[in-house]
């Protein structure tokens, strides 16, 4: 026992002495490219980022102005022609849209689906959602006369941040971004996930992209994944677990 317990001890002395140089160089990609998703900013990545430069990883937030799927993909693509390369694009929700058609770019060497929607070529948003039951948040999505959404406050602390703490959810209330209706049914050109590596997070509770749907993307990208006990923010709640499969794609 006590041999057993030594040699447990040895392992954990020497794990904790891997340097970050030293898993750095396991990496293949050098670049983790961010893109976040309707009513939200690059500050929804705030938790992973810190994580995956730990692991010695160049990271990017694009800042998408959420007014169409071509100017989000032009933010992206911009991001994508500075950011050294290979790159590792990730998307959370409606920025699964948008890296599927910007993730097309030979820089990018693989796609990470965070809680997100993954349309096939010639598939909006809308396209590729309109097969499951409308979810009881969208009663909780409001549109100006200009056409652009917002979710109720209390939409957001019931649906989109849901096992968030409530100070979290006020401020992700406050900052949330206007997300014009024209983008949901703006058709992708091309998926990206058909011919490179994808890695998807299943949000096992989300309340905004029905968990199915996820589950049913997976299968058709042949995609590595995991599942999380999370709502629709899975990288807020679960950062850990989302930056390790990121990091996995990054290998």
């Amino acid at each position: 026992m006590s041999l057993n317990l030594g040699l447990i001890l040895n392992a954990l002395v020497a794990f904790a002495s891997i340097s970050p140089a030293a898993v750095a160089a396991d990496l293949k990609a050098k670049t983790v490219v961010l893109v976040h998703g309707a009513f939200a900013d690059g500050s929804s990545w705030q938790k992973v980022i810190p994580l995956l430069e730990k692991a010695g990883l160049k990271v990017v937030a694009v800042q998408n102005p959420l007014e169409s799927l071509e100017s989000d993909v032009a933010f992206t693509k911009r991001a994508i022609r500075d950011a050294e390369e290979p790159i590792v694009l990730v998307g959370h929700s409606w920025g699964g849209v948008v890296i599927t058609e910007a993730g097309n770019d030979p820089k990018v060497k693989s796609l990470v689906y965070v809680a997100a929607y993954a349309p096939d070529a010639g598939q909006s948003l809308v396209d590729a959602a309109s097969k499951y039951p409308d979810q009881e948040s969208r009663k909780t999505f409001l549109k100006d006369e200009d056409g652009y959404l917002k979710i109720s406050d209390e939409g957001v602390s019931k649906y989109f941040a849901a096992g968030l703490s409530p100070e979290e959810q006020k401020v992700i209330a406050v900052v949330q971004g206007r997300f014009h209706v024209r983008a949901t049914t703006a058709p992708v050109s091309q998926a990206a996930w058909r011919d490179k590596p994808s890695f998807m997070v299943v949000a096992t509770e989300d309340q905004i992209i029905a968990p199915q749907m996820q589950r049913d993307q997976v299968k058709s990208a042949k995609a590595e994944m995991i599942e999380v006990p999370s709502g629709h923010v899975a990288m807020l709640s679960h950062p850990e677990e989302v930056s390790d499969l990121i990091v996995e794609a990054a290998r």
